[in-house]
């Protein structure tokens, strides 16, 4: 069997009243400057939390300006009021984009090494200021993954991977999602499922890991449709951000494939959010790489609850129609041009997709440019 290296977080603490454990692990580590990344929306809910903290001489400077996905400018402002401050510690508490941006905070503080320097996998050598994530949505898993996702000054998504950016500690609390909008919470969970699905299906996969992606497919699917048709149903909610967890797991040892990779161009040509880009592409990039493989997509045909049909390409096409179903069930558009993508630009989001080769080289099915442009047209 091929060497799998697994990297979480020293401390997972999972389930409702986390935001306390958060609270006395805080205080028990010591940290008296707190650098803390959220989000407006969560001031009335953290108040208390972050009361105690300070009635206990911690001092808190925070953030909230990271509100989309973020660029390099963004997290460099970002930076520049944690040094001034001069954080011990760094707190990310918000969806995937404020955690990417603690994460990386934290661990340029004091690096010696350059931005420029650091892109890319494994480039990052060292982090010496301790990070604690605690994620509002369940979609990216960035709580427990070593990936930092940021916008360049062309509008291209890098990626910045590194054992360094596994926080030390991460508290998933369901929560603080209830007040989520359910068409969030439905994007970021299908992009939860398609890091677990991807997972799977990956040209990289390993048995270690498939315990976490199929399960992890198992929940969201079971679970997504009823948290987003009602918000404050806990145990929906818990399922998926247990799944959404599962993901992040998947993320450093074998990361995503082609659905990420032709999803990134639809967010810079027209700003769609991450996780509404995956479950655009997903059934159709699905359908693509059952040719390849149609016994894994089986497999996930099976987790998604899909009855055996006769061969295995029959299953994993019936895994494809429920997963179209579960999708339409949570209120997202099927089609590229249900979300007001124009077909003419089709040809440019190939040209940006192939770019992304870090992914694509984990796809079982090989994808050239008249390959993603026919993907783009199946969704369209």
């Amino acid at each position: 069997m091929k060497e799998i290296v697994i990297l979480n977080p020293n401390r997972v603490v999972f389930g409702e009243g986390s935001m306390q454990r958060f609270v006395d692990d805080f205080l028990e580590k010591g940290f008296k400057r707190m650098f803390l990344l959220s989000i407006v929306e969560l001031q009335t809910t953290l108040t208390p939390f972050l009361e105690k903290l300070k009635s206990q001489g911690v001092e808190i400077a925070t953030d909230e300006s990271i509100v989309g996905e973020p660029t390099f400018e963004d997290f460099n402002q970002v930076l520049k009021k944690a040094q001034v401050f001069q954080a011990d510690s760094v707190v990310g508490i918000g969806g995937g984009s404020v955690l990417d941006v603690a994460k990386l905070v934290a661990a340029q503080l004091k690096n010696t090494q350059t931005l420029e320097e650091i892109k890319g996998i494994g480039n990052l050598k060292e982090r010496q200021i301790y990070v604690a994530c605690i994620p509002t949505t369940s979609g990216t898993g960035s709580e427990v993954s070593p990936n930092a996702i940021f916008v360049n000054e062309l509008g291209e998504k890098v990626g910045i991977i590194s054992p360094y950016l596994v926080p030390d500690a991460a508290y998933i609390d369901s929560v603080l999602s209830v007040s989520l909008p359910k068409s969030v919470t439905a994007a970021t969970g299908i992009d939860a499922l398609t890091h677990c699905l991807e997972a799977y299906t990956n040209k990289f996969a390993h048995p270690f890991v498939d315990l976490y992606a199929l399960e992890g497919v198992r929940l969201i699917a079971k679970y997504l449709k009823r948290a987003c048709d009602n918000g404050a149903d806990l145990e929906a909610r818990s399922q998926v951000a247990l799944g959404s967890m599962y993901g992040g797991m998947c993320l450093g040892p074998v990361n995503t494939a082609a659905v990420h990779a032709l999803s990134y161009p639809l967010g810079v040509e027209y700003h769609i959010p991450h996780g509404l880009s995956n479950a655009l592409l997903l059934p159709y990039v699905m359908e693509y790489n059952i040719e390849a493989d149609a016994t894994k997509y089986e497999r996930i045909a099976e987790v998604l609850g899909a009855e055996k049909k006769a061969t295995p390409r029959e299953t994993a096409l019936e895994g494809v129609r429920i997963m179209k179903q579960l999708i339409a069930d949570c209120g997202l558009p099927l089609t590229l041009g249900q979300a007001g993508v124009k077909e003419e630009s089709i040809p440019l989001l190939a040209e940006g997709a192939i770019k992304v080769q870090r992914l694509l080289k984990n796809n079982i099915r090989e994808i050239a440019v008249d390959d993603a442009v026919a993907i783009y047209k199946a969704a369209f």
